[in-house]
């Protein structure tokens, strides 16, 4: 499947095939794909806690207002971020670039996220959102329907998943085989209305 072929065959869909179950070896190539997704000075902060475990599965989608695809699909993806990645260890994310590039971009890491909080959480969540559509492009050409969520409450998944204090949720994605087809498209707006040139 083409990329736009699998832009334009993405849809959230809510219902499905709680039987299937996804072999290990796509879920890991999944999340190959996804740690392919850009992250600015390449930190990598995302995390990806894939819940397997049916028991919190069901504590989860307590959490989630009942949304059956919490229980359902075959894999659930919980985007976290650690806020710290750009501090822990910074060196390994340029390791194998020249000296001359680490010399310029380990300072220059430092001097961007030190200190602020805000920049740190909005990474965060940009990180997540593009690993996220990685995600679930990768999954839909691999024959698979998605979810993304953000619908639930967030301390008590938090809780459940025994989030660390330095990291933050961004979203779920829910990954499987839908067996309802989701309602038409509710209305795209046209490009003119979305599309700026220069300015407003």
């Amino acid at each position: 499947m083409d990329v736009t072929t699998a832009i334009e065959r993405r849809r959230a869909v809510k219902h499905y095939d709680p039987t299937h179950t996804m072999p290990e070896e796509e879920i890991e190539r999944l999340v190959r794909l996804a740690m392919l997704s850009p992250t600015a000075f390449n930190i990598q902060n995302w995390r990806f806690v894939m819940v397997k475990d049916r028991q919190l599965r069901q504590k989860i989608r307590a959490a989630a207002w009942d949304q059956a695809q919490v229980t359902d699909a075959s894999l659930l993806t919980i985007l976290c971020a650690d806020l710290n990645s750009w501090q822990k260890e910074p060196g390994r994310y340029w390791q194998n670039s020249p000296q001359e590039v680490q010399d310029f971009i380990l300072p220059a890491i430092d001097t961007y996220y030190r200190d602020k909080p805000q920049v740190q959480r909005d990474e965060a969540m940009r990180s997540c959102g593009i690993a996220a559509q990685s995600l679930m492009l990768a999954a839909q050409e691999m024959g698979y329907d998605s979810c993304p969520m953000d619908g639930f409450d967030f301390d008590a998944v938090a809780k459940l998943i025994q989030l660390p204090e330095d990291h933050v949720i961004a979203m779920f994605v829910a990954i499987g085989k839908g067996i309802q087809a989701p309602w038409p498209r509710g209305g795209q707006l046209a490009m003119h209305q979305v599309m700026v040139t220069d300015h407003f």
